[in-house]
């Protein structure tokens, strides 16, 4: 087999893949997958190298991620990023609209003279890794999810939904007149009323919003219910509940259900 038509048949082996993958010979890019080449916004291998120069150019220069300033004079970057920890060896590229996103490098040097690197992008866990390690994912008073840290990972619930063939459903929870001393208590009798990948988010002071998977609309019912139950019984004189139930409809994103959740 000529080596033209195995690098035809590897090319249509990795564009069939979601990771970004670059292949390398002797240090230099000798193929580029479609996901990195949409990514970057390029239509080939030989305009990429026109208008990017060294592939180390794509690295962001951060020192939270790995980039040109930990390559040692005569070094190749794939080397370079091998003498990092695993959990170090991220690296940050821009996307063809410049947006940065955080990609896993996995280096395969088998074969010698060739290098296959894989990027996997890895923003919403890495942005949920540092929240949590922040201490930036829950609200300090009432012990539910804060609204920044649901708007970081909404992303990734969207495709959980989408990889367990469910829909999204939202529950909005309008406290009136409520007793801001006694919302840690609030939301730990909601945390015991709905399911443990349940996400209960404060919204703002009076408004809480819990986000769900289902099978359904009418499989959300039974929630709503159930919650206008536990609260009614919770409620007096000073206190109220009014709640709003909303299902993700078909083609719809999670951006767009949580928008007509709270009403904008």
């Amino acid at each position: 087999m000529s080596d033209e038509i195995s690098l035809s048949l590897i090319q249509s082996i990795v564009d069939s893949q979601k990771d970004l993958i670059v292949i390398f010979c002797d240090g230099k890019e000798i193929l580029l997958n479609k996901a990195f080449k949409k990514f970057v916004g390029t239509p080939s291998l030989e305009q990429y190298k026109k208008d990017f120069g060294p592939f180390v150019n794509n690295f962001v220069p951060h020192p939270s991620y790995f980039n040109a300033d930990f390559i040692e004079q005569g070094e190749l970057w794939f080397d370079a990023i091998l003498r990092k920890p695993k959990l170090e060896q991220i690296v940050s590229m821009m996307n063809a609209t410049y947006d940065p996103h955080a990609f896993a490098v996995e280096v395969d040097a088998t074969t010698p003279g060739y290098v296959i690197v894989n990027f996997n992008d890895i923003t919403q866990s890495l942005i949920k890794r540092i929240m949590i390690e922040n201490e930036a994912s829950t609200d300090k008073k009432s012990g539910a999810y804060t609204k920044d840290y649901f708007l970081q990972v909404a992303k990734s619930y969207q495709e959980a939904a989408v990889f367990n063939e469910k829909i999204i459903g939202t529950i909005l929870i309008d406290v009136r007149e409520a007793n801001e001393s006694s919302t840690s208590d609030f939301v730990e009798l909601l945390k015991n009323s709905t399911r443990q990948d349940d996400m209960i988010v404060r919204w703002d002071e009076k408004k809480y919003l819990i986000v769900f998977l289902t099978d359904g609309e009418l499989n959300g019912l039974p929630m709503l219910k159930k919650l206008e139950k536990i609260l009614e019984k919770r409620g007096d004189d000073s206190s109220s509940y009014e709640l709003s139930l909303h299902i993700q409809k078909k083609g719809e994103s999670i951006d767009s259900v949580v928008k007509k959740s709270i009403g904008f």
